[in-house]
């Protein structure tokens, strides 16, 4: 059976430490979403795309298009919004979910991906820092993000996209500014998240994040048992990163009790050894959420068979990736950026988000032409 990766809930399983009731958060959204004073800030388009929403959520009878509905995830990131956001936060979210399905674009990407880094400390055996054609200095593909480039985007981004991610090819820890390009974030985005190995969090790091606009901190790890993290997360002590996670969890508990930040741990499933049920007693009393998301191959994509996949690739219409030198590219799966758009420094994130070149590719992969072009054709992302 051809292997396909689905990137839009990509969850193989999530469990929640706090449960909720479905019924009783419908009923108080459906509230929420009522209140004029809630849509006053509401232009015709987000007015009619909260229409499709309250419409998918409350009522019955829209078999005949595709149906907007909320993950368990989802459910607690809403429940981190103040509650005259929660429209605007739904309207991005529909934007990240349906429109790549539909494949429709508009101004902005649903969700940027910046990269403070692409230099890791790690060798994970599924990721691409093994390849040691990227790897290294030398090859030109490693460097930090200067702190400029990051304010230029954070400001182009601040009330056009919601859905930040601070992490790529790199661990994000090991950018030397990011602890300032934390605090230039803050109050800005209903969803900054951050994917860190965990390594470097200290204490300094644990309050830089806590005090910043952070509200999804993910702790990649793959495994409960420290021979298999060790074999999977190469120069990985789980040890370490436990303490630390734990350390983080005291920091929050004590001195930001009010805190809404969402930690999960979250692991790439790769074989049999991995087992949801041990992760979430090995690390379910220190984290909000655990979860495993499905293994994607692309440790090499260049080198891999064709995939023969004609299904066009939904984050072409789902987001963008800024790495830490200003390039743009389409995708993180291509990490050697042969399809790049062009540099941030050069144009700005609506332009090259609708510039000619993303338009072909997404042309391309609507006609069927997936194929033609590399590393696509080799590639199981849809």
């Amino acid at each position: 059976m051809k292997q396909i990766y689905k990137k839009y809930n990509s969850f193989l399983g999530l469990r929640l430490k706090k449960k909720y009731d479905t019924n009783d958060f419908l009923n108080k959204l459906k509230l929420i979403l009522s209140d004029k004073k809630n849509l006053v800030n509401l232009n015709q388009y987000n007015t009619k795309i909260l229409d499709y929403i309250k419409k998918d959520l409350f009522a019955s009878g829209t078999k005949d298009r595709l149906k907007f509905g909320l993950s368990p995830n989802v459910v607690k990131e809403i429940q981190s919004v103040n509650l005259n956001e929660i429209p605007r936060y739904l309207i991005h979210r529909y934007r990240y979910e349906i429109y790549p399905q539909l494949r429709i674009s508009d101004d902005f990407p649903p969700y940027l991906q910046i990269e403070p880094t692409s230099i890791c400390n790690y060798r994970c055996v599924f990721c691409y820092q093994t390849d040691n054609k990227f790897n290294k200095r030398s090859t030109g593909y490693m460097g930090h993000m200067k702190l400029a480039t990051f304010k230029m985007l954070i400001d182009q981004a601040e009330g056009n996209i919601e859905f930040i991610s601070l992490a790529s090819r790199g661990e994000p820890l090991l950018c030397p500014d990011f602890k300032k390009m934390l605090a230039y974030t803050r109050d800005k985005f209903f969803n900054l998240k951050i994917n860190t190995n965990a390594s470097l969090l200290d204490e300094e790091m644990s309050y830089a994040i806590l005090e910043s606009g952070v509200k999804t901190l993910v702790f990649s790890a793959d495994a409960a048992d420290s021979a298999l993290y060790s074999k999977l997360r190469v120069n990985g002590k789980l040890e370490k990163i436990v303490t630390n996670i734990k350390k983080f969890q005291e920091i929050r508990t004590k001195n930001y009790p009010n805190s809404k930040i969402i930690t999960r741990v979250a692991g790439v499933k790769v074989n049999n050894q991995q087992n949801l049920d041990d992760m979430e007693k090995y690390w379910g009393d220190f984290v909000d959420q655990v979860a495993f998301v499905n293994y994607v191959p692309w440790e090499n994509v260049y080198q891999s068979k064709y995939s023969g996949i004609q299904t066009p690739c939904s984050d072409l219409w789902r987001r963008m990736f800024v790495w830490w030198d200003g390039k743009v590219n389409p995708c993180d799966v291509d990490y050697k950026s042969k399809l790049s758009v062009g540099y941030i420094q050069n144009s700005n994130i609506s332009e090259l988000w609708k510039s000619d070149d993303y338009n072909k590719l997404r042309q391309d992969h609507e006609s069927k032409l997936r194929k033609n072009t590399s590393p696509c054709n080799r590639c199981v992302v849809i």
